[in-house]
């Protein structure tokens, strides 16, 4: 064999074993049965501004992370119409507002809240501070018989008033959370890539010893930017999981845990109804990673698994809804931890006093996160879903029974 030959041959296969080695770092590609086509479309940005009624003496702005506030204009002296418009359509209906007011004395205001084709589902909340909560009192709102307008009765003066369908969770706020997190010595603080638009994904590696060999728990949250009630059970989870406690510190010898605790900053801090900056739901781009938020998540997973020589075994991911449900594989799926979901929840529904588990199982179909887990990985692939109206104390408990029965499970404790 003349020596040109072999060496051509040799460095063939060097490539291709370089092709193999760098498609193996990557997530695979999969058709779902029920494809969505997930390419960038247009989406149209709130415009900034302050909307000053100075002859009433009455201001109000967009001008914050997390805003939405797409207009607004006087009917008359007491009676403000504020326009809340999607960041394009198609759209789930998930009406988020978020804005601020104030006025320049003391004075009783009525805001209508109208949602252009769209209906009203998020309660009120109210903030002096922009930090501290609370749920608007019934007897000052009303709503149309067919949800399409919101009418809120406040009180306005000099001291500002954030008025919001769900408590404002940044990606700075989530970014000063992760950073509060990686005190722990078991909690590892970096970055899985970037936004379209530059902001950090977040990702925490909680782990204590060795992590090779070891069996990896995945937890995603904020892929869709209102639904904070889903945000904060998953705040609660992974405290639970860092405690300092038999369970919990007997956990994190045995299992990897990595937590992507927001998806999409972009369309969290730009108020988005749903959608990412590409104009996408980015849980249904779990297929072919048209955005670069999925492609970098799921990128990230299939790294840290390869290298690490784990085994992903479940993948979590917070969502809220009306109320709450957990949407899980139905028999047809493939699991390697097979049984665990019926422990689980029976553990969860065992330990919430007067709780009744609402499970929706079902077979793979769309191209979301869940079905990616499964379909990847064999792996169990459980959305947690969280009310938007449930009691935010619920809702940590919630957060914190579902560590400990997942841990319980996982781990063959009994209880």
């Amino acid at each position: 064999m003349p020596k040109y030959s072999f060496f051509c041959r040799l460095s063939l296969l060097g490539i291709l074993l370089t092709m193999l080695g760098c498609a193996m770092k990557r997530a695979q590609t999969y058709d779902f049965p029920e494809p969505i086509d997930t390419s960038s479309r247009p989406i149209v940005l709130q415009e900034k501004k302050i909307y000053s009624f100075s002859e009433l003496g009455v201001y109000a702005d967009n001008r914050f992370a997390g805003a939405r506030l797409n207009g607004m204009i006087a009917l008359n002296d007491t009676l403000l119409q504020a326009t809340v418009a999607p960041e394009n359509t198609p759209i789930n209906h998930s009406a988020f507002y978020a804005f601020r007011i104030w006025a320049d004395s003391a004075r009783a205001l009525t805001v209508e809240l109208d949602y252009v084709d769209q209906f009203h589902r998020y309660w009120p909340k109210l903030s002096h501070d922009g930090f501290y909560w609370r749920p608007m009192d019934s007897s000052r709102f009303e709503m149309a018989a067919d949800s399409s307008w919101a009418r809120l009765q406040l009180t306005v003066g000099p001291d500002t008033l954030y008025v919001s369908g769900q408590e404002l969770l940044t990606s700075d706020d989530v970014w000063t959370w992760c950073s509060l997190q990686a005190i722990h010595p078991a909690v590892q603080l970096t970055s899985a890539g970037k936004s379209a638009e530059g902001r950090e994904l977040p990702r925490l590696e909680i782990n204590e010893g060795d992590p090779i060999g070891k069996d990896l728990v995945v937890v995603l949250s904020r892929q869709h930017p209102p639904e904070v009630t889903g945000y904060l059970a998953m705040q609660a989870f992974v405290h639970e999981l860092l405690a300092d406690n038999e369970l919990s510190n007997a956990f994190r010898k045995r299992y990897r845990v990595l937590v992507y605790p927001i998806l999409n900053p972009d369309g969290v801090d730009l108020g988005h109804w749903r959608h990412n900056t590409g104009g996408v739901d980015l849980n249904r781009d779990w297929a072919y990673y048209r955005q670069p938020e999925i492609r970098q998540v799921a990128n990230d997973i299939v790294h840290f698994r390869r290298k690490g020589r784990n085994r992903v075994v479940l993948g979590l991911d917070f969502h809220s809804t009306w109320h709450d449900m957990f949407y899980t594989p139905d028999e047809t799926a493939p699991s390697v931890i097979d049984g665990f979901k019926e422990k689980w929840l029976a553990g969860i529904e065992a330990s919430l006093k007067d709780y009744a588990i609402r499970e929706e199982p079902g077979p793979v179909k769309q191209p979301t996160s869940s079905g990616w887990f499964i379909t990847q990985f064999d792996a169990e692939g459980i959305t947690f879903e969280i009310g938007d109206d449930t009691p935010r104390t619920l809702v940590r408990r919630k957060g914190q029974v579902g560590a400990i029965e997942m841990m319980k499970a996982l781990m063959g404790v009994e209880r």
